[in-house]
């Protein structure tokens, strides 16, 4: 039998795959599904409730999805573990509240993957003599004698790499991704020919720690209320309140509850004073980012380059140059057009580096112009 492996099963269809692809391979195979407890709000006063999944969410973590990821791993013939992480994800959640406290939008699956998928899975693999970590992320990597290699997933429409910028490289010498040269309907396929009660299953789309239009909520709650304030133009001028700065974020534009004849867009969140700057769409950030706690695969860039930068999840990422300030800030420039625009700059966000599908770093937005 070949070397042992830590495989995370979420109870989705990609994990499920590459658990089956590596048994098929040899390897000795031990399941992981890692359990949270969901965040407890007051919802009257002296009463208390968990946050549910509303009907439809595609999270991840749920009893659901552990019981999927049991049916997967029994089909499999391998042995799958509960690994118990509600502590270790409150880290996650903090996170994702200060950031929002701090008028940026937090992105907690990239923070997960740093500190848990790639972080205590290793720990955990390491008591019981497990060589690798595997995933289902649609992203490839490759062993250079330089260093580990990751590039996009091959199918492009489903490419994860994004969310992995920021594992450690020594921790990518040790990662497998069985799926990332495959499309998702080639891993619906195969699924569904080993009879995994996954193969159709939705593909998880939600934060798995709240349900969707509830973020709001719990970081107010965790904060000690709501964020409130002044929504202003460019200029000063006050035109209207919200509800909470934790609500927006920079380029968004439907939900601002105000109306001046013309679109308004987000162009800035001041969160020590709590206002939402709103403005035209030519004043939302898109020419320039600055970013920081850079992280590099490979020798850092010792002067500009020019790469595509890519600033959120799902969108296309965009010519830039990018030019080091220090060891780990870096700024990008963008060219204009729409042709050449990452899209509205979000602060929060990851700013990943690329050469064609290659994934050279990243780093945090810390602010765009």
């Amino acid at each position: 039998m070949g070397s042992r492996v830590v495989v995370a099963m979420s109870g989705g269809v990609d994990s499920s795959v590459a658990a089956a692809l590596l048994v098929e391979a040899g390897y000795d195979c031990v399941g992981v599904f890692m359990r949270h407890a969901p965040p407890v709000l007051p919802q009257q006063p002296g009463e208390l409730a968990i946050l549910p999944a509303r009907p439809g969410h595609q999270g991840c973590c749920s009893a659901a999805d552990a019981l999927d990821a049991r049916r997967v791993a029994d089909r499999l013939g391998i042995p799958l573990y509960a690994l118990e992480l509600t502590d270790d994800f409150e880290r996650v959640i903090d996170d994702f509240v200060s950031t929002y406290g701090g008028g940026r939008t937090p992105n907690p699956c990239v923070r997960c993957n740093s500190w848990i998928k790639f972080g205590r899975l290793f720990e955990h693999a390491d008591g019981i003599g497990a060589a690798h970590v595997a995933t289902g992320h649609y992203a490839r990597l490759e062993q250079a004698a330089d260093g580990p290699v990751l590039r996009r997933g091959r199918d492009p429409a489903r490419d994860q790499s994004y969310v992995l910028f920021d594992i450690d490289a020594d921790r990518l010498r040790r990662m497998l991704l069985p799926v990332g040269d495959l499309a998702k309907a080639d891993v619906r396929a195969r699924a569904a020919a080993l009879g995994l009660a996954t193969a159709a299953k939705p593909d998880s789309q939600e934060i798995c720690f709240v349900a969707p239009g509830e973020h709001a909520r719990l970081v107010a709650h965790r904060l000690g209320g709501s964020r409130a304030g002044e929504i202003v133009d460019s200029a000063g001028r006050v035109l209207g309140r919200h509800p909470g700065i934790e609500h927006f974020t920079v380029g968004q534009r439907q939900g601002l509850g105000v109306a001046v004849g013309t679109p308004l867009y987000v162009i800035r969140i001041d969160a020590e004073d709590r206002r939402v700057i709103v403005g035209p769409r030519s004043e939302v950030p898109e020419a320039s980012l600055v970013a920081s706690a850079a992280r590099w695969f490979g020798r850092p860039p010792d002067g500009p380059i020019e790469c595509f930068v890519q600033c959120r999840a799902q969108r296309a990422a965009a010519r830039a140059v990018v030019t080091p300030l220090t060891a780990d800030r870096f700024e990008a420039r963008f060219g204009c057009g729409p042709a050449g625009s990452p899209g509205p700059i979000s602060p929060g966000q990851p700013a990943v580096c690329y050469a064609d599908d290659r994934l050279l770093g990243g780093g945090w937005i810390e602010g765009g112009g």
